[in-house]
């Protein structure tokens, strides 16, 4: 991959015919910097210049088409595709160019589209008829098309002259250079998109997600498949222009994955990515307004991924930070609840006759040292789970202090829930599931931090309300979590 945009990159800086390609002479919206930039904002959300109201609306709908169109390509996984296919229609622009001799917009769209077409058609022949895997057949013809599509504008230039100067329009983009007619495309496109996925919103939902499902009812995946690709395509080719080649796959995959961070649901997966691309559309165009230096198409694209590290970072649902703070607080809580667990085990060896131990017994059990296991033993304190005193004892003829817990009713309920959890999942293991007794332990402590009541419950239906696990050893009910304490005649003789 890292060749393929190096050549890329490479090959730009032999299009124009004087020399490199000026990545500003085009691409900017025009604005008057020295009337400050309070006055410049002013002036471009007001529209005083019909040219800016055609570029902000030209931008706003290019926005929101490869948002909607980003978000199957994304959940689906052809974000590589994408790319292919947006870099795989410039050799059909220059052949269609050179067909019609003008820039005129039909025949542009129509090679533009046929072009795109013959890429996946031999990528889907690769893929077919050899053992090549499908990253690999679209790294081969992004690279291929798309060198062989500045050859060829390359050659139009030196050969038509000024005609073809302005295709390299197509590789950065030109928002300068929208004007009112080429709107039309634009929102016949998104038009085609909204009808299209209000439509055939469950066959697009079932072919994406289950294919095998949906052809055993009876729908016509393929067909489903290459509509689409169509529908890919047309957003493409109608952005070209205004985004260029370049970018506007960045535009079709950033917003949506931006929306994946933030939501489950396909429809608002959706909604959150076209209003992410109409939104980063607009502040790209009003930030190079501010300052003529600025390229529209790349702070567009800069724009889009800043917002998506902000989410990336900070979103509730799939962020990097609320995800690391949730992993924090699940991992403290399961060291408490494995203290009261030793706990309920401490007391478990001595059959419940004391309802008090020692601290030192605890460390024991826990396999920590003093040092650590007074740290538990003050969170749970911290909590109400436990309660400690000073006993003092005398050993050959020296008093002796030492800590000695005892756990409150609270504390009592969450540590025989744990437990009971833990047994529960080992018997469950070994009667169901046929697991040797001595093969559960591992996975039954994974599993008794998250279980829930509803499937303790269900557990406990299954089992016929079991007493003992498959150690021998009691399952402390919900009468002995009421009743605060397990008998000793229920704790079976240790060996």
């Amino acid at each position: 991959m890292f060749f393929i945009f190096f050549n890329r990159f490479r090959l730009l800086s032999v299009i124009s015919v004087g020399g490199p390609v000026n990545f500003l002479s085009a691409a900017q919206v025009a604005g008057h910097p020295e009337n400050g930039w309070i006055n410049q904002a002013i002036r471009f959300w007001t529209f005083e210049d019909s040219s800016i109201l055609i570029i902000v609306l030209g931008v706003l709908l290019i926005g929101l088409n490869c948002g909607l169109m980003g978000g199957y390509i994304v959940t689906r996984r052809l974000s590589m595709f994408g790319d292919t296919l947006s870099h795989a229609v410039l050799p059909g622009i220059a052949v269609g160019f050179f067909i019609s001799q003008s820039r005129n917009e039909l025949a542009l769209m129509l090679g533009a589209m046929l072009s795109g077409f013959f890429g996946v058609a031999i990528i889907s022949t690769l893929k077919k008829f050899t053992k090549m895997k499908a990253d690999s057949a679209m790294a081969l013809i992004l690279s291929a098309f798309y060198a062989l599509g500045i050859s060829l504008i390359a050659h139009l230039q030196q050969t038509t002259g000024s005609g073809a100067a302005n295709l390299e329009n197509y590789l950065f983009g030109s928002l300068v250079g929208l004007s009112q007619s080429d709107l039309p495309p634009i929102i016949f496109c998104l038009i085609c998109i909204v009808l299209t996925f209000v439509i055939m919103n469950k066959e697009l939902l079932i072919c994406g997600f289950d294919p095998s499902f949906a052809r055993s009812i009876g729908l016509p995946v393929d067909l489903i498949h290459y509509f689409l690709w169509v529908l890919l395509a047309f957003c493409i080719v109608s952005s070209l222009q205004t985004i260029g080649v370049i970018l506007v796959s960045a535009l079709l995959i950033i917003p949506a994955s931006t929306a994946w961070l933030l939501t489950h649901r396909m429809s608002h997966l959706l909604i959150l990515s076209a209003f992410f691309g109409g939104t980063c559309g607009l502040l790209g165009c009003f930030l190079s307004f501010l300052n003529n230096r600025l390229a529209a198409g790349p702070i567009i694209v800069l724009c889009s991924t800043a917002i998506f590290f902000i989410v990336l970072f900070f979103s509730p649902l799939r962020g990097m930070v609320p995800s690391w703070i949730r992993r924090r607080k699940q991992g403290k809580k399961i060291r408490w609840e494995n203290t009261l667990k030793a706990c309920y085990q401490v007391l478990e060896d001595s059959r419940f006759n004391d309802q008090s131990f020692s601290q030192s017994l605890l460390a024991r059990r826990r396999r920590k040292s003093d040092g650590e296991i007074e740290k538990e033993v003050d969170t749970l304190i911290r909590q109400g789970y436990a309660t400690r005193s000073r006993k003092v004892s005398l050993q050959s003829k020296e008093l002796l202090s030492e800590s000695v817990l005892s756990l409150t009713p609270k504390g009592w309920e969450v540590a025989c829930r744990i437990v009971r959890n833990h047994r529960l999942w080992e018997l469950y293991l070994t009667k169901k599931a046929s697991y040797a007794p001595d093969h559960v332990h591992d996975d039954a402590e994974k599993i008794e931090h998250i279980i829930g009541e509803q499937t303790v419950r269900r557990l406990e239906r299954i089992l016929s309300n079991p007493k003992l696990d498959p150690h021998g050893k009691p399952i402390p009910s919900q009468d002995d979590i009421d009743r605060g304490w397990i008998s000793s005649a229920k704790v079976a003789p240790q060996g």
